[in-house]
């Protein structure tokens, strides 16, 4: 689910960061083979549930929003998720499980039961933010955001789990579920754990849920605008493979709204969680300074957290599409992850790696880099990790760190598009690019990875739609250099359109 409220996304369009350096050439290569369309059938053709009435329509066979892991204990199995028949208003009919057992070449459908659409018993008329994590034993975690629409009446988080490389799920084990929308929980992430041995059967699910003490006792209208309104960045874990988990708590009680959380495990077992502070309260901000990326450290496996650290200035823009400079609804937007950041850890040195989106100035963005060397306190200035410097767009962007220590970062952007008068009259020409460091973030090399495409074709969930994130995951290859698994959505030649395509990059 995308953050409802609009005053934070106008506001950020406001907010202007100064350009810092951007990144120069690198030799290394990866060899990209062709894309192979993974989305090839609709588990859920025919099912008709989750309408909120007018106003709202469904996509069907549009797949959104795709995330992916790779098997450690077998570099072919690769598991992707993604939502299946996006809604305009919130989520989709359910979540569609890829496998693939020949490390991408081709894949087998199925779904956990997260949704009506998946199973009759299920609470929850739609699901949502799909996402997957292998611990190092081979074992698959699965989790969803379970809604009833966009009315936010109902929401849960799920897990389920599997021992069999994806080809069965366990029955959903629910995380925490709440009836009204003060608490409404959105945007979680699962990270299992990857360290050899010690991290079998360990996996830690991160989401935001929102809170205001109180609030049964203050009117609609004086609830809206609290600034005692915040969004509590959630914790829960599973030492045993996913079938208990820990009672849900807040790793901060601060008066603010952490939005995006995911947390990355580094070799000495500490956890950090990455997220994007949004505002505190929901009035109108004093200063631009209540926005920030930030990062929460746990040295006790997630028993206690320490206090949030400021990791740069949130200065994202609007996600306008070229051929409409001055957007009068939401809808005649791009819709992506431009608050939501993206993590990944070097499994040898513990360095972590983080991209975002930020306005490099005059309302584009482009996905920044910022690296961190001592477990999350410290982080070096951000730099702009897209080669292009006209003004057009990057965005999305997604980053993974290979067993073998290559960097690299998956990104949109509108770098090819010509501008029109319309939309529809001209594509939104869009392309996928791999951008990737073989010396630790230092110098980059591009790729082209899919495209051109039209970007106007997407589904319309206040903005065209292709995902707030899309997936990218190591593949330890013991022949060679180790490789990349890029999984991402793209439209085809009608409207509307989404489909979940993976590219094997090899070194």
């Amino acid at each position: 689910m995308r953050f409802r409220r609009t005053i934070a996304a106008t506001t950020f369009a406001m907010i202007l960061i100064g350009v810092p350096a951007t990144v120069g050439a690198n030799p290394g290569t990866f060899t990209l083979g062709g894309p192979v369309l993974v989305s090839t059938s609709n588990p859920f053709a025919g099912c008709t549930i989750g309408s909120a009435g007018p106003g709202s329509v469904n996509y069907p066979n549009t797949e959104v929003e795709p995330f992916v892991a790779v098997n450690p204990t077998d570099p072919a199995n690769i598991i992707g998720v993604y939502q299946q028949d996006r809604w305009n208003d919130g989520g989709a009919h359910g979540l569609v499980a890829a496998r693939s057992l020949d490390g991408g070449t081709s894949w087998a459908l199925n779904f956990a039961n997260f949704s009506k659409c998946a199973s009759a018993t299920s609470p929850f008329n739609r699901s949502t933010d799909p996402w997957v994590s292998f611990d190092s034993a081979g074992r698959a975690y699965q989790i969803s955001l379970g809604i009833d629409s966009l009315a936010l009446n109902l929401s849960g988080v799920e897990v389920a789990t599997s021992i069999d490389k994806g080809a069965s799920w366990s029955a959903p084990v629910r995380l925490i579920t709440d009836n009204n929308s003060i608490n409404f929980n959105d945007k979680e992430s699962i990270t299992a754990d990857w360290r050899p041995v010690v991290g079998a059967g360990k996996a830690y699910a991160t989401w935001i849920r929102g809170d205001l003490p109180g609030w049964d006792n203050i009117s609609p209208i004086g609830a809206a605008f609290s600034y005692a309104y915040r969004g509590l960045p959630m914790f829960s874990m599973t030492e045993d493979g996913g079938a208990t988990w820990s009672t849900p708590v807040s790793m901060t009680n601060s008066n603010i709204y952490v939005q995006g959380n995911q947390i990355v495990v580094l070799p000495d077992g500490t956890l950090v969680d990455v997220a994007a502070v949004l505002f505190r309260g929901s009035g109108v901000q004093p200063t631009s300074t209540q926005y920030f990326w930030t990062a929460m450290i746990s040295k006790n496996g997630g028993k206690t957290w320490g206090a949030p650290i400021k990791i740069a200035p949130l200065g994202t823009a609007l996600l306008t599409n070229p051929d409409i400079p001055n957007p009068t609804t939401f809808d005649e937007t791009v819709r992506a992850g431009d608050y939501l950041p993206d993590v990944a850890v070097d499994k040898n040195t513990g360095a972590i790696y983080m991209v975002f989106a930020n306005n490099i100035g005059g309302g584009i963005n482009h996905v920044m880099l910022t690296k961190s060397t001592d477990g999350g306190k410290q982080w070096s200035t951000p730099v702009d990790v897209t080669p292009n410097t006209g003004a057009n767009h990057s965005f999305n962007g997604t980053v993974e760190v290979t067993d073998d220590g290559v960097v690299a970062v998956m990104f949109y952007d509108f770098r090819n598009n010509t501008v029109g008068t319309l939309p529809d009259a001209t594509p939104l020409v869009t392309d996928v690019w791999l951008t990737h460091s073989h010396d630790g973030g230092a110098s980059w090399s591009e790729q082209h990875v899919f495209g051109p495409f039209d970007m106007e074709n997407a589904p319309v969930a206040r903005g065209w739609f292709l995902g707030d994130y899309q997936g990218m995951a190591g593949i330890n290859d013991p022949t060679g250099g180790d490789d990349l698994l890029l999984f991402f959505s793209v439209t085809d030649g009608t409207d509307p359109s989404a489909n979940v395509m993976a590219v094997r990059a090899n070194q």
